[in-house]
């Protein structure tokens, strides 16, 4: 399997590590321009992840810059990993386009944190009900079966990737009470659903936390997922009827930030969530 690690995260970093040694010359984006013989407008791209730069444009950055040796190993090795594609790239074209960014996004982020009213969060599904949940909007949204196959593949190794190997992520999940009874798929796929939800909770990396019928109602939001990183300002991923998008924004991302609190405030307990999807299984 390819090696896990975002390249946008990493072009990112690589241009916000060179803007910081231009910075440090002393020097503005037009003068390495005219010492190096290029446009403004490359500097700008470069250091603003719009391009990635060549090797050779690297060491003349490095050079002007006169970074040290430990530095130029450093981002050489960046630009390396920049260039490498993502694990999820053999199957882009079956992928709808507005779940790149999250796949890019996750595999470097040390918490996920995941609001999802209407169907059990994907990182926890099973194969069966994740199948079933795709063959459920396949009427409204149409796509070549092989596609719907990609990504119950796609949706499933995220889940390997993400939670059963090394470092793996932490994983914070809360959803309504009401997606224990919504079936999809046939009875022996809900009770395959409900255990694995019961066996996923019991690692020390995931949480599952459960909105009752009985509480207070939540905000009016659809599903999203918040995203902390390691080095980087957190983000939110928003899932929409006619797509997603990505929220980098600090005030929205703040916004989203307080409503999952909330929502953790007003949910059952990790004990108490587990008995519940217990009590429901038995009666699938």
């Amino acid at each position: 399997m390819p090696e896990r690690g975002s390249p946008t995260l990493r072009h990112r970093r690589l241009g916000r590590e060179l803007r910081r040694l231009r910075e440090r010359s002393g020097m503005i984006g037009d003068e390495v321009a005219t010492r190096l013989r290029w446009s403004t407008a490359k500097v700008s791209r470069i250091e603003n992840a719009k391009t990635l730069p060549t090797p050779r444009d690297l060491e003349a950055l490095l050079e002007l810059y006169n970074a040290d040796t430990e530095v130029r190993l450093e981002l050489q090795e960046l630009r390396r990993s920049a260039a490498r594609k993502g694990w999820w790239e053999e199957h882009r074209e079956s992928l709808p386009p507005d779940l790149i960014p999250l796949l890019e996004l996750e595999v470097e982020a040390t918490t996920i944190r995941n609001w999802e009213p209407q169907i059990v969060p994907g990182l926890l599904q099973t194969e069966e009900y994740a199948h079933a949940v795709m063959e459920t909007t396949q009427p409204v949204v149409q796509i070549p079966h092989a596609w719907l196959r990609d990504r119950v593949r796609v949706r499933m190794m995220r889940q390997k990737i993400l939670l059963l190997e090394a470092n793996p992520v932490n994983l914070v999940v809360v959803f309504e009470e009401s997606v224990l009874r919504r079936q999809f798929g046939d009875s022996s796929v809900m009770q395959g659903q409900l255990q694995k939800l019961i066996e996923m909770s019991e690692l020390d990396h995931v949480e599952l936390r459960i909105l009752p019928q009985d509480a207070p109602p939540p905000m009016p939001t659809g599903p999203f997922v918040h995203l902390q990183l390691p080095d980087f300002p957190d983000m939110v991923y928003l899932e929409e009827f006619f797509g997603a998008k990505l929220v980098e924004d600090p005030q929205r991302v703040f916004a989203y930030e307080r409503a999952f609190n909330y929502l953790m405030d007003i949910a059952l307990d990790e004990e108490s969530s587990r008995r519940l999807v217990q009590k429901t299984l038995e009666r699938w």
